[in-house]
Formats: structure tokens, sequence, C-alpha cells
């Protein structure tokens, strides 16, 4: 299919092999890029998981300071986020996503020295407002280069990037506690936050230098490869019609507010895998580390192949809904398996970890394609940045309920039917509620 868009007076119009060609470099130059920093953000968020295997002995912390503090990062981003996008509009790309990723980064590495639990509260709280803004910030940045039918593709390279980072966080994680203890003085748990942690800051000094805000900016991309990039993203413009551009109007909107609390429910099962994971094969007898990180990476890389998968598929399609919802339903058999099989079989219990993992994970990039196409603009920022940081509050708040279940029962098991039942909610308020064309109004709440 050749674009109908005419790009200006005597240019020839571009074959489907040459846009494509366009967006391949495109793709080759950005999204790379991007999925590292997510990569890295997601080592530096998650890292706490594996530290706790050590960290709370050695520091005699109960369950429930380390609940309180993996969750409290998600109250930094509900407060900073959509300051944070609506930066993005006025600065720009590069200097919003260099900052956010330098200040993650630089409190990373000063958690090494967090000995209490109010430092802990503290320097997790921070780190959630400095990373607040990233993953909203992304989703509007590819607006500007991608039209909507080659995003859910992309968008699932990038959030790949966050389960690939229990493929490469995990064993490193493992490895510094097995080796790094008793170095320079310093516990193996602090030695975590200080490698994981400097090649953040590195990066996010990079980003400046390396990004581009818009196309038209590319020094990269020919005088022809701008032309195409702007009459793709017109025609893809008009192929959606009207959005909402007005930030007030899409606040008074309940698909937005249907979305909020769609991914709420997908983010608590997803903070649940992430954070207490690694607890749930400690519990199974596996005590060494390492090989904890190791069979996380393996649930984690099943994970980011299937992201890539279905949002491929999702833009093939044409179609987000089902992609979603198929996905989101994966992950709660996967939960439910664990539950059920807590404490009587341990195969089982891997088997629905990785079932679990993979679903969830794969759910994330086709949803975001459904508040893309009823939002542009201010709107969108806001709109993106509000789902993502009321929703990411489901990241304090599951933590914080799964450690209160453990302190109280020893186990993990109704916390986990809890969680199923609550991604479950998603799966019935996508199927029944968003309708087949996301533009038009849903069914009545």
């Amino acid at each position: 299919m050749t674009t109908s868009t005419t790009l200006h007076a005597g240019v020839a119009q571009p074959s489907q092999t040459e846009v494509d060609t366009t967006y391949s470099k495109i793709t080759w130059r950005l999204i790379p890029f991007l999925a590292f920093l997510w990569l890295l953000a997601w080592i530096d968020r998650v890292n706490v998981g594996y530290v706790k295997l050590t960290m709370l002995d050695e520091l005699k912390w109960s369950e429930s300071v380390y609940g309180l503090g993996a969750g409290i990062f998600f109250i930094g981003y509900f407060f900073f986020e959509i300051p944070s996008n609506l930066m993005l509009q006025k600065i720009g790309a590069k200097k919003t996503l260099m900052r956010i990723t330098l200040g993650w980064g630089a409190t990373c590495v000063a958690m090494a020295f967090a000995k209490t639990p109010e430092m802990f509260y503290v320097l997790r709280f921070i780190m959630g407002a400095f990373e607040a803004g990233f993953l909203p910030g992304v989703i509007v940045y590819l607006t500007y280069w991608y039209p909507s039918g080659r995003r859910a593709k992309v968008f699932s390279l990038i959030t790949a990037a966050s389960a690939l980072s229990s493929v490469v966080g995990g064993p490193l994680a493992g490895n510094i506690l097995n080796l790094m203890g008793g170095v320079g003085g310093l516990s193996s748990w602090q030695w975590v936050f200080l490698i994981e942690g400097t090649p953040t800051v590195l990066a996010g000094i990079f980003t400046f230098f390396y990004l581009t805000d818009h196309p038209k900016d590319a020094h990269w991309l020919t005088a022809r490869e701008k032309q195409l990039v702007a009459a793709e993203l017109e025609r893809d413009h008009k192929a959606l019609g009207e959005r909402e551009h007005s930030i007030f109007a899409a606040l008074k909107d309940v698909r937005l507010w249907l979305f909020v609390l769609i991914y709420f429910c997908i983010v608590a099962a997803n903070a649940t895998l992430n954070f207490y994971g690694p607890s749930l094969v400690k519990d199974l007898g596996f005590t060494n580390p390492a090989t904890i990180g190791w069979i996380m990476s393996g649930a984690f890389l099943l994970g980011a192949g299937a992201q890539i998968l279905n949002g491929s598929h999702s833009d093939r399609q044409r179609e987000v809904r089902w992609h979603c919802a198929g996905a989101v339903l994966l992950g709660v058999i996967g939960m439910l398996i664990v539950a059920f099989a807590q404490g009587r079989s341990p195969a089982m219990v891997l088997t629905g970890l990785v079932i679990a993992v993979i679903g969830t994970s794969s759910a994330f990039p086709v949803f975001w394609q459904m508040p893309n196409r009823l939002l542009t603009g201010a709107a969108a920022a806001v709109g993106i940045a509000l789902i993502n940081s009321i929703a990411n509050l489901a990241g304090f708040g599951s933590p914080f309920m799964l450690s209160a279940i453990k302190a109280a029962t020893g186990k993990l098991t109704s916390g986990l039917f809890v969680i199923a039942a609550v991604e479950l909610l998603a799966v019935l308020l996508i199927i029944w509620f968003v309708p087949k064309n996301v533009l038009a109004k849903p069914k009545t709440i």
C-alpha cells in the first residue's frame, strides 16, 4: 500500500518500500537506545527484590519495612509524573529524559548508604520522583515519529526491556551478592546499588547528545526522509479523525478513567511478579542468589519475547482490544497456578510464574495504543501521565499488601489470589467496556 498523501508539488509519491526503509532507519537510531534506558530504569527500580535476600537480615529489617520501601517508589511516581510530561512538552524529550536518567541513577548509587528504614523510604520516594515521566514521556515522544499503525511493535521493543532487565539484572545482582561481600569494606547488597546505578548516570549524560526531539531536527535523516515522515504522520492524523486536544475535556472523559482502572490492575500483577518473584523462587528451596537470578531471568526472557510478538501481531492485525485482554487473561491463569501450587508442587509454581510473567508482560505495549488513539497534543501528555501515575499506585499497594500477608501468615498464597482477582478485573473491563473503536464512546460504567 502506498501513501496517498501528497508530499510537495513535483515530488514523487513514495513507495511502501521507501517508507519502510525510512522507518527502519528511525527505529535503529531511536529504539535500541530508548530500550537501553528503560532496561537501566527497571534494573535500578527492582534490584531491591534481590538486595532483600541479604539486606533485611543484615540490617534487621522486617518484611513490612521492605514492602513499604519497595512500594513507596510509586508515591513519588504519582506526584511528579504529570509535571514531568508537561515539562517535556516545553523543553523537549532529550532534556527531559536526560534529567530523569541522571536523577534516578544517582539515587540508586545513594541507596548503597541507606542504613535506616527512614533513609530507605526517602531514597525510594526520590527515585520514583525522578523516574516519573520516563514511560509516558517515551509514549508521547514516539507519537512525534511514528504513525499509530507502527507504534505497538516499536513500543513493544522498548517495553520488552523491562522483562529483559530481569534477564540481565537477576544474574548480575545474584553474582554481586555472592562475590562482592566485604570488598572495600562494603556489604554485597551495597555493591549491587553502586554497580547498577553508575552506568545509568553515564547514560543520562549521553542522552542529551544522542536523542533528537523531532524528525525535522534530525541531522541523520535526509530532506526526503523528513518529508516522508511528515506525510505519514499527517495521513495518520487524518485517518484517526478528531481526537481530544483539551486537557480539561480529556479529564472529564470516562474513557480516560477507564484506562486508569485497567492499567492499575495490570500494574498490580506486574509489581507482584517483579518485587516478589525472587522471594517465591527462594521459598521453593533455592538459596543461592545467583540461581534465583537465573531462574527469574529465564522467565522474563520469555516475557520479553512475548511482548514483541504480541505487539507485532497487534500492528499487523490493527487490533488492540483482544490482544491486551488475552495477554492479561494469561497472566491471571499463571497467577492462579502459582497460588494453588504454593506448598504443593515447586514445578507448578515455577510453571505458573513463567505463564504469569509472559501474559502480564505482553499486555503492556498493546495497552498503551488504546489511550494513544484517544488523545493527542497536551491532552496526550497529561492523560498518559495521569494513567501511568495513578495506576502505578498499585505498585505501592500490592507489595505493601503482600508483605503484610506474608508477615501475618508466613505465606503469600492468599495475597496471590487477591492479585489474580484484581488482574481478572482488567480482563472484564477491557472486554465489556472498551469498544472495538477506541474513539467510540464506551458502555456506561
